[in-house]
């Protein structure tokens, strides 16, 4: 074994020999190799391998059945959202999914109701879609960053709720995932992309510049769950500062949403951690 630069080699006859994992782990604390964040590792790869077993099955089940879904994932900035929609879609079949991931509006629709450019992505009879951000830009970052006027912002949060209404009664599941981190793992999160030239894309001006207005973001993140968080289209909170639990455990809130074929076959725990995803209260008080 070689622990230079933390790598751990093992001899062709020590690889022979493990035939399941408990052969692995025998072998690993013979060598002294670190265990707890490897095990940790394997098995949240082996939950994820399972949860996205049922999501092809689900996604089967809403193809067959003809369902409209939608799910948007919004939360700060680096909370997680982009890596758990990957996990999510991975393995899906794309001719009946898409994620919808829209630029800044451009002039011409600027000038158009606002909702119009997210209405034409939404998903057709036996399709999900997965918004990475939505049309609720306009109830945080527009106007923390005062990219709308108060105006603006005063029709949308009036607008949304019939809006999500008008599309809950022609059959729309609407899903609304809000990612929740804390001002310190957002900060390490921030300096990893920029000491990582694989993840510097992930960092744009409006993320560096939002940095500076935490407390400004967390009011208006609160009026949006106070205003916008109804029966129909309820606000989930899925604390985010692990990642690796957050995919899980927002992965598992989606599949508990839906009675699908093979759902009840599946020995995985499908319902999720109240300790990590929660329904929005209006007497809850967060400041993530």
């Amino acid at each position: 074994m070689n622990n230079k630069k933390n790598k751990f080699c093992f001899t062709n006859e020590q690889i022979a020999d493990i035939s399941n994992r408990d052969d692995l782990v025998i072998l690993l604390k013979k060598e002294n190799v670190p265990l707890k964040k490897l095990l940790k590792t394997i098995k949240y790869n082996e939950e994820l391998y399972d949860l996205q077993v049922q999501l092809l099955k689900l996604q089967n089940w809403i193809r067959k059945k003809k369902k409209r879904v939608v799910i948007v994932f919004e939360g700060r900035d680096a909370a997680g959202k982009g890596g758990t929609i990957r996990r999510f879609t991975r393995f899906l079949n794309p001719r009946s999914m898409r994620v919808v991931a829209l630029n800044k509006p451009t002039s011409v629709e600027r000038g158009q109701w606002y909702f119009r450019r997210h209405v034409k992505e939404l998903p057709n009879p036996g399709e999900i879609v997965f918004f990475d951000r939505s049309w609720y830009n306009r109830a945080v970052v527009e106007p923390v960053m005062g990219f709308c006027t108060k105006k603006e912002y005063v029709e949308f949060i009036r607008q949304v709720p019939e809006f999500e209404h008008m599309l809950f009664e022609t059959g729309v599941t609407i899903i609304k995932i809000w990612f929740s981190i804390s001002k310190n793992e957002q900060d390490k999160r921030f300096k990893s992309r920029q000491n990582d030239p694989l993840k510097q894309w992930k960092l744009s001006p409006v993320d560096i510049e939002s940095r500076k207005y935490w407390d400004k973001y967390t009011y208006y993140k609160e009026e949006m769950f106070i205003k916008t968080h109804t029966s129909f289209a309820p606000w989930i909170i899925v604390k985010s500062n692990d990642k690796k639990i957050a995919r899980l455990e927002a992965i598992r809130y989606v599949l508990s949403r839906f009675e699908y074929n093979g759902k009840k076959k599946t020995r995985e725990i499908l319902s999720p951690d109240p300790n990590i995803v929660q329904r929005f209260h209006r007497s809850i008080i967060t400041n993530s």
